[in-house]
């Protein structure tokens, strides 16, 4: 509380501090013309020491803008979503915009609550990674000038979309190993209800295909991350064992590694310390902020009135061999 001021000073409180016109503050305050030095340093001086802000929100909302935007990832917390949350942000800020975000958690449910969360609170767009297939309650968003845009995995609205090169990805890094001897190569994956799990099983078993080798099921589990050592204990417990692993995101490569074993190993997604292993840990690498670059420049064009077809953009991983994914059986 400032000069006997409750709550957060106005215009009017300025304008009777200052001894002028609400009208002098307001044109001050947007930098219009019309006000005298001597006035607009009795009007700054004031402001300062009242501690006067402009409301933002009231001023956007008279243009039709909130100069808002929601961003609904996965995970707050894993260091790949939070790679993509970042580079929003930086796209956002250089359109002088602020983001809400939010974990969906997997949760088709949660992930509408916190879109429809963030429209309520009059978002101008929306960047998803979707953790459904049913985005139809976003209709009467977009029908009232939302923009969206999904990023990671594709949504159920037919609207700009930006994707790794999952299955050319996965394509990659096990055609790396059977380069490097190995026959029978497990795959140790996500969910394949989760579109990227789905996408990188199905370039283990086109490198397969295109090499002439079986894709044999016993090699195969795809589940939480959390129960990649197990999996791999029982593959091994086979009596045709496989002697080299592809593992299907940074998580399982974690686990894999925590459960103390080290096979000839290409994992999808790069982590941090990857390289500073005993043997290295070969990857195939995405680009997390471009996902999130391109994600939010392609919102802010739309935002900006560009129209046509919904765009699908894919970005190129890359593979980045350190040692782990070049022993020989």
């Amino acid at each position: 509380m400032t000069e006997g001021i409750r709550g957060r000073p106005t215009m009017k409180d300025v304008a009777a501090a200052a001894g002028v016109a609400l009208k002098t503050v307001s044109r001050f305050v947007n930098a219009e013309p019309g006000v005298s030095p001597a006035t607009a340093e009795r009007v700054a001086a004031a402001i300062e020491r009242l501690g006067y802000r402009r409301n933002e929100s009231a001023r956007m909302l008279r243009r039709g803008r909130t100069a808002t935007i929601g961003l609904v990832i996965e995970d707050v917390a894993d260091p790949f979503y939070s790679e993509i949350g970042r580079a929003v942000e930086d796209v956002a800020l250089r359109h002088g915009s602020l983001v809400f975000s939010g974990s969906s958690g997997e949760d088709p449910r949660r992930e509408r609550e916190l879109v429809l969360a963030f429209c309520a609170r009059r978002v101008d767009g929306l960047v998803i990674v979707p953790a459904g297939t049913d985005h139809d309650y976003l209709l009467p968003e977009l029908d009232a000038g939302v923009a969206a845009v999904f990023a990671d995995r594709p949504g159920g609205l037919d609207a700009d979309t930006v994707l790794s090169d999952n299955a050319g990805g996965a394509h990659s890094g096990v055609t790396h190993l059977i380069r490097h001897g190995h026959r029978r190569i497990a795959f140790l994956g996500d969910r394949t209800a989760i579109f990227t799990a789905a996408e990188r099983l199905r370039g283990y078993r086109r490198a397969l295909s295109d090499a002439g080798l079986p894709a044999d099921g016993t090699l195969i589990a795809t589940g939480p991350p959390e129960r990649a050592g197990v999996a791999l204990d029982r593959m091994l417990a086979e009596p045709d064992p496989p002697t080299a692993v592809f593992a299907g995101n940074g998580r399982i490569t974690v686990a894999l590694l925590r459960s103390g074993h080290r096979p000839p190993l290409v994992g999808f997604d790069d982590f941090e310390l990857a390289d500073l292993l005993t043997p290295g840990v070969s990857v195939v690498a995405q680009d997390p902020a471009g996902l999130g670059r391109t994600a939010a420049e392609l919102l802010f064009r739309r935002l900006s009135g560009e129209t046509g077809p919904a765009r699908r953009i894919e970005l190129a991983t890359r593979l980045v061999p350190r040692g782990s994914g070049e022993l020989r059986p």
